[in-house]
């Protein structure tokens, strides 16, 4: 799968996720400072790896600031993204469970090398619920502010 990948520094894990993302057979698509001559700010990095989703150039991404937070919200900008900031690997779960998320925000500041691998594993592992009520919920994100 084709992972476009974000950050604005090359702090904590940062460096780490294209290895990580092609150990686990995906095929990273770098913005920010991950990739040569970007804009590395993390509204403009993020923005690029969620458009990269939203148009299809991949399935998911990855986005990172030092808080997560400014990432995700730049990615929740784009149509079509619901971009989930995930600090467990429950939480990872949960948003491609319930949410179905397709973009995974993180931390630099705060996830450690062992919580990447597990908020990867549970990320990958998880699935879109098919429940009514979960779809429903999803499909509703499209109407809010459509209007």
């Amino acid at each position: 799968m084709r992972i476009a990948i974000a950050a604005d520094e090359l702090a904590g894990v940062a460096a780490l996720l294209g290895e990580r993302l092609r150990r686990r057979g995906h095929e990273p698509v770098p913005h920010g400072v991950l990739a040569e001559g970007e804009r590395d700010d993390w509204a403009w990095a993020s923005e690029s790896a969620a458009r990269d989703v939203a148009e299809g150039r991949a399935q998911q991404a990855v986005v990172c600031c030092w808080t997560g937070t400014g990432a995700s919200i730049a990615a929740n900008k784009v149509p079509g993204i619901r971009a989930a900031l995930c600090g467990d690997a429950a939480t990872a779960a949960g948003a491609r469970r319930w949410n179905d998320a397709n973009v995974l925000a993180l931390s630099l500041r705060t996830t450690t090398e062992a919580l990447l691998e597990e908020i990867l594993d549970a990320w990958f592992a998880g699935a879109p619920s098919e429940e009514a009520e979960d779809r429903a919920n999803v499909a509703h994100l499209g109407e809010i502010g459509s209007g």
